[in-house]
């Protein structure tokens, strides 16, 4: 059985330019040797996107990721097509695509309906999701915060009576399009609330991008006090360019589990302005950079973006995925 607990467990002074900084420079933040990726682009990358992809697309992009050497991915969501049309397919991906071994596929489901539809499709593990903003809430899944944890209590238990793994969302956590800024106090009171009820991580959701590293730094330390950090992750958008700044305010802090998509593809229908999660491509940069190990090659990640892009037809804004590999030219007379 996977152990989902232990998967989550600058300054230098003025120079001149002869100035050594090697020497002089204080010893940087301590830096984690390994982290654990949480892809969602299957799921939070492709709910959005008008134009309907393929199953098989969607096969594709998971066969491109998992050779990337991702190995947490959420691949769907079992909300009413209704809602979601894009995803009307959840049943038959997760039971046509069962994931090779030590890889963990998961899905999110609003209600017991969802939890039934995930046990009947095989999946090992769920998500559940609610918003820190009552407003936001409300637009999102028609229901205020506290309905929403009592519908949970409808999901959690029994689902892990079954044997699945429970993660959960809390979303609008740095600030909602609605209402503005959020109390970081009642983030933390929602989250007790999902650990107690048997999830076993709350992914902290900057759902519009607003966040920046001294909010991220507040955030994170009043959870530091109050839980174990491998029971939250961070689920990042950039709309504002932030989001590696608070990853890495995140990371110094002892920080361990990021969410992440492939070349920045995603969303939410009810946040207006939100612009894509962090990319994955933009985040193995960062942590290779530092020396730190999340167990996926960027060579083959820029292939799944490149894979991403063809299956959704349009042009993706991940940095990396744009730019490329670093990688040195030869002089024009070389």
């Amino acid at each position: 059985m996977v152990d989902f607990a232990s998967q989550a467990m600058l300054a230098h002074p003025s120079a001149t330019p002869d100035t050594d900084l090697t020497a002089s420079s204080p010893a940087l933040p301590a830096t984690p040797d390994a982290v654990s990726i949480y892809e969602v682009s299957p799921r939070d990358g492709l709910q959005n996107e008008a134009a309907m992809i393929s199953l098989e697309g969607k096969k594709r992009l998971i066969d491109a990721l998992i050779k990337a050497g991702l190995r947490r991915i959420e691949i769907t969501s079992f909300v009413s097509p209704k809602w979601v049309p894009q995803l009307a397919d959840a049943e038959e991906l997760a039971r046509t695509y069962r994931p090779p071994e030590g890889v963990t596929f998961g899905a999110l489901c609003p209600n017991a309906k969802g939890l039934e539809r995930a046990l009947a499709a095989g999946l090992s593990e769920i998500a559940v999701f609610l918003s820190a903003s009552e407003t936001h809430n409300k637009m999102n899944i028609n229901k205020t915060i506290d309905d929403t944890l009592a519908v949970f209590e409808e999901i959690v238990p029994p689902a892990r009576e079954k044997g699945l793994a429970v993660r959960a969302y809390v979303s609008t956590v740095w600030g909602c399009p609605y209402e503005g800024p959020i109390d970081p106090k009642k983030v933390l009171s929602i989250s007790k609330r999902l650990i107690e009820l048997g999830c076993y991580q709350v992914s902290l959701g900057d759902t519009i991008g607003v966040g920046t590293p001294r909010q991220t730094a507040n955030i994170v330390k009043m959870f530091r006090d109050e839980m174990p950090l491998a029971q939250i992750a961070l689920h990042l958008h950039d709309t504002r360019g932030t989001a590696l700044a608070n990853i890495l305010t995140g990371l110094e802090l002892g920080v361990r589990d990021f969410d992440s998509a492939v070349a920045g593809v995603g969303g939410c229908p009810y946040a207006p302005g939100a612009a894509g999660n962090v990319a994955t491509e933009d985040l193995v940069y960062l942590l290779n950079g530092m020396g730190v190990d999340s167990g996926v090659d960027l060579d083959a990640l820029i292939e799944a973006g490149n894979v991403a892009e063809q299956v959704i037809g349009r042009p993706l804004p991940g940095k990396v995925h744009k730019a490329g590999p670093f990688k040195l030219r030869k002089a024009r007379g070389a």
